[in-house]
């Protein structure tokens, strides 16, 4: 075979999310949450324990804030999004995306219900 010739395309390298930074970034007042599941025995840092039947009898997940996009415009200026990367929250709705074969939600911030602390 001729050098340089029908060479089939290789991915020489394959990062993933667990060694490396997801490279995606959300549009609008979107927000990227990783489910996280929790004891019910855990206490949060303030001393709450919220238990497994509020998540079971609500709906609400409990997940970690992954990414977050700007903010949307309301009358013309941005209104920025009240979470940060990292924060631990609790959500109701939101589209369930998978990436680099994780599953995470897309949530829009109205849809968090509380930053857990």
């Amino acid at each position: 075979m001729k050098k340089g010739k029908n060479k089939p395309k290789v991915k020489t390298s394959v990062s993933s999310s667990k060694t490396s930074k997801l490279k995606i970034q959300p549009t609008g007042d979107r927000v990227l949450i990783k489910e996280s599941l929790f004891d019910a025995q855990e206490k949060t840092q303030s001393g709450i324990i919220i238990p497994l039947t509020v998540e079971k009898d609500s709906g609400a997940k409990r997940g970690v804030v992954v990414a977050v996009g700007p903010g949307k415009y309301d009358d013309g200026e941005l209104v920025p999004v009240s979470v940060k990367e990292g924060d631990n929250v609790l959500f109701q709705w939101g589209e369930k995306v998978v990436i680099e074969g994780e599953e995470y939600y897309l949530v829009r911030d109205g849809e968090i219900m509380a930053i857990v602390k």
